[in-house]
């Protein structure tokens, strides 16, 4: 039973070496060296430190907090109605919730880029009603925008797993007892979704603090983001060294996300929907 447990294992232990691993090493590697001798130095990853990429640093930190932000207060009493949905509403809702991300991320981003735009379906409308224009595209706001549209299921999800999860039968017993609604919820319901808030915003937060793909097609040249810069570095500046030093940088605010949902979110209240 062992050995054919091992031979079942052994695609995935090559995947997990070439595809995660081996990448990684290579990362920390031309982080840690020089471009020019290849001897061992800290200026890529000190690098930090110039203005451009502590500004892009702390823009990302910003727009990926807002957008948790907003992604977590949309989702939230959004996950409470649907857990009171019966017969299996509430699943099809997140269903449909779930079904944009089946659709290439660029070819959403662009619809969203249509959408905005400044000669956009939006804009197109409020001209035809009369109403002033907005000016949206190639900002903060814009990008903000594209993270929620985007990352709002990632958000949904686990908080609905973990509240769909809480027994009836505790709620019902606590109005019994007297409770208010306020009480069971602050009482019950909060502490118990909690799992899957921390979750969910690990889930949002983790891809909106590297994401360069949003911030490109929306937020143009004037937002840059440390994905962005990241991404510079290695294609356009052929960087890599640099490239990698900042992405060291970023892998810090990762695994500090991850620690925290291995914390918090012991029974992967994230891991399914159904």
């Amino acid at each position: 039973m062992r050995s054919s447990r091992r031979l079942v294992a052994t695609p995935y232990i090559f995947w997990i070496i070439g595809f995660t691993i081996l990448p990684l090493i290579t990362i920390v590697y031309y982080a840690f060296t020089d471009r020019k001798t290849g001897s061992f130095t800290l200026k890529n990853v000190l690098a930090i430190n110039e203005s451009i990429h502590y500004n892009a640093l702390i823009m990302s930190l910003i727009v990926a907090f807002i957008s948790t932000l907003i992604c977590f207060l949309l989702a939230y009493p959004l996950a409470l109605i649907l857990s009171k949905l019966k017969n299996g509403k509430g699943r099809f809702v997140v269903f449909l919730f779930v079904l944009p991300m089946w659709m290439n991320h660029i070819l959403r981003t662009l619809a969203l880029q249509n959408l905005l735009s400044n000669t956009g379906v939006i804009n197109g409308i409020l001209e035809a009603i009369k109403l002033p224009t907005l000016n949206i595209m190639n900002t903060p706001t814009a990008i903000i925008i594209g993270m929620v549209y985007t990352y709002l299921p990632f958000m949904i999800l686990p908080i609905y797993n973990a509240i769909v999860k809480i027994d009836d039968g505790v709620i019902d017993a606590a109005y019994d007892l007297g409770a208010s609604g306020a009480t069971v919820f602050r009482r019950i319901i909060l502490p118990l979704s909690l799992p899957g808030i921390i979750s969910g915003i690990t889930m949002v937060f983790v891809p909106s603090i590297s994401e360069f793909v949003i911030a490109d097609m929306l937020g143009g040249s004037k937002t840059l983001l440390i994905g962005n810069v990241i991404e510079q570095e290695f294609t356009t500046g052929s960087n890599w060294h640099l490239g990698s030093g900042l992405s060291v940088v970023l892998m810090i605010f990762i695994v500090f996300s991850m620690i925290i949902m291995q914390r918090y979110d012991r029974e992967g209240e994230g891991a399914t929907l159904w």
